[in-house]
């Protein structure tokens, strides 16, 4: 039997991509142009799964996604994660990230401080480009100084991270285009 399982899950924003072994959620694919497009670049990042109903993925996921995508505040600190592989560095900085409440923002240096390396601001823009499960590590609720987006490796890039902060009631500088519908447009990529 592979050592994880996939599935994916319809949301009001698209499609969502989860991956998880036995300890708990590896990956987190948000949606891409499509629903085929999701489900590829999921797989190209992970290896060895099989495709599993929703309802096989760790307890309450798929009702948690749905309702965050639906603009509803969802607790995801009790969601079991398995960050095999990820380096001490990375663990800390995922932690911190993940105590960044819905509907708050920190940026890229406090998350350095925090950690206690406070000259590191760009090594957690690395480690939050690498985030295997944005929105249950909420690397969205983290900007650059100034509460400029700062980047965002996700489809659609900051544009995206800023609907997903929309969803959570924050809106940066002139506003955020609201949902429905997280992919942007063909024109917006």
């Amino acid at each position: 039997m592979p050592a994880m399982r996939y599935c994916l899950i319809e949301t009001e924003i698209g499609p969502i991509g989860l991956a998880w072994s036995a300890e708990g959620l590896t990956r987190l694919q948000l949606p891409e142009k499509s629903r085929d497009a999701t489900e590829r670049r999921l797989l190209k990042r992970c290896a060895d799964v099989e495709f599993a109903s929703a309802h096989a993925a760790p307890p309450n996921i798929a009702n948690f996604l749905a309702r965050y995508a639906a603009g509803e505040r969802v607790d995801f600190s009790a969601v079991p994660l398995d960050l095999t592989g990820i380096d001490d560095f990375g663990q800390s900085i995922y932690r911190a990230t993940r105590a960044v409440a819905w509907g708050e923002t920190t940026t890229y240096g406090a998350l350095a401080k925090q950690v206690g390396v406070p000259d590191s601001a760009r090594a957690v823009g690395g480690a939050m480009g690498r985030n295997p499960l944005p929105i249950i590590i909420p690397c969205h609720r983290v900007l650059a100084s100034g509460g400029k987006s700062g980047g965002f490796s996700a489809f659609g890039g900051v544009l995206t991270k800023e609907r997903l902060l929309a969803l959570e009631g924050v809106y940066l500088g002139g506003g955020t285009p609201l949902l429905p519908g997280l992919i942007p447009s063909a024109s917006h990529v």
